[in-house]
């Protein structure tokens, strides 16, 4: 029932936290288990692959589901959350599901009823297995499960999104999912317009039973647009194709074949830019940063929380293209054991290197403190607030100003 699914756990009791572990592992699920508020919103806010859902007790040690899912909610789309709750706290559950949690359960609750309603919230198209491959968002969980989903099926397939949005790995991914994964996958790239008709036409016969991959579908002409709708009824082999963001205005133009267009939108993904999905250009940094840094005869550390920052406040026209390419670069001329924001980005001002405002300053030192407190005392954000001196409300506060 849950196999493949990724599902973070948040509960103190530990009856109860080993009966639904082990009652969710027995299903297939990979289930990351949590007993503090603190460290739940790390797991899902920061997570090693796709969370699927996150099962949520109301009332923890250090805080509470409410709190965490409030935190988690401003920084990125949550996943689905299920509660559980006491009789007491059913209004707090339903004032959850008003602000966007997908449903509760009120304990003492039945084991089948509970995997039903499990069932129910969790997203629709995933395969099982698959890890996040465009990012950690919801916006790119959604092409995550799109691609899962054509890959079940033969029809047409276009891709739509700005340079830089990785629609060939896309297109790759959906045949690697699917049947005819041994057969070939063959790219014809319009981009080359002087080429583009001899190559469709070679690609014709190299493909045989595989997957036929047009690269920037809306600069062929129209002998080769024609070639195309034949093939879409008549070839054995599949169709994927990717385009820009203006292929309608062109079939309104008459500059695009609509038969051909109706028929590559009717199974679409449309790729976000990075400007849209903060979290996920800093997921990716991590990802390209894991695989770049395994290259060099002397690693770095890591990428610093400063550089991070800066990477989810960029907007990055040249999506991931561009990403790879500040990644490269920052590499290359980091003095230290890790990369800083003017590595990534040289057009800073490169006299303010080494010079913090004071608001920064404040920021590193108490992110400092309040990471030692924490350590301390185990994670409890009660406790940890008695030894920084101040409120409960005002080190969560701070928790999620420092995103902590």
């Amino acid at each position: 029932m849950l196999t493949g699914r990724y599902l973070v756990l948040i509960e103190d009791d530990p009856l109860m936290g080993n009966s639904l572990l082990q009652r969710l592992e027995l299903e297939g699920a990979d289930v990351t288990w949590v007993k503090q508020a603190v460290r739940g919103i790390a797991a899902v806010r920061t997570p090693h692959r796709a969370v699927d859902a996150v099962i949520c007790d109301i009332r923890l040690p250090d805080g509470t589901g409410e709190e965490i899912f409030n935190t988690v909610s401003r920084s990125i789309a949550p996943p689905p959350f299920l509660f559980i709750t006491g009789q007491g706290e059913i209004d707090q559950a339903v004032r959850l599901l008003r602000a966007g949690g997908a449903d509760y359960m009120t304990k003492p609750f039945d084991m089948p009823a509970f995997l039903g309603r499990l069932a129910q919230i969790l997203p629709r198209g995933s395969i099982a297995g698959v890890p996040p491959e465009t990012g950690i968002s919801a916006l790119a969980r959604q092409v995550d499960a799109l691609v899962a989903e054509f890959a079940c099926h033969d029809r047409p397939v276009l891709i739509r999104g700005g340079r830089g949005l990785g629609k060939q790995r896309i297109a790759r991914r959906i045949h690697d999912l699917s049947e005819r994964r041994s057969a070939p996958f063959v790219t014809v790239n319009a981009f080359r317009e002087d080429k583009a008709g001899d190559e469709l036409v070679a690609a014709f016969g190299a493909v045989s039973d595989g997957t036929l991959f047009v690269n920037g579908v809306g600069r062929i002409d129209d002998l080769d647009q024609g070639r195309l709708m034949a093939a879409i009824e008549e070839a054995p082999f599949r169709l994927i194709a990717s385009c820009g963001t203006r292929i309608d205005a062109k079939a309104e133009a008459g500059d695009f074949r609509s038969d051909l267009l109706y028929a590559l939108v009717s199974n679409e993904i449309v790729v976000p830019p990075l400007s849209q999905r903060a979290e996920d250009a800093a997921w990716l940094a991590g990802q390209m940063f894991k695989s770049l840094n395994a290259r060099r005869s002397e690693p770095l550390r890591g990428i610093s929380d400063l550089a991070m920052t800066a990477i989810r406040n960029h907007g990055w026209p040249g999506n991931g293209r561009e990403l790879r390419s500040r990644l490269l670069r920052a590499l290359d001329v980091a003095a230290g054991d890790w990369i800083f924001p003017a590595d990534v980005f040289p057009e800073l001002n490169e006299e303010d290197r080494d010079v913090q405002s004071l608001s920064e300053a404040r920021a590193v030192a108490e992110r400092r403190q309040i990471i030692k407190a924490l350590e301390r005392t185990g994670g409890q954000v009660a406790e940890a607030a008695r030894l920084l001196r101040v409120s409960r409300t005002t080190l969560w506060e701070k928790m999620q100003k420092l995103d902590l």
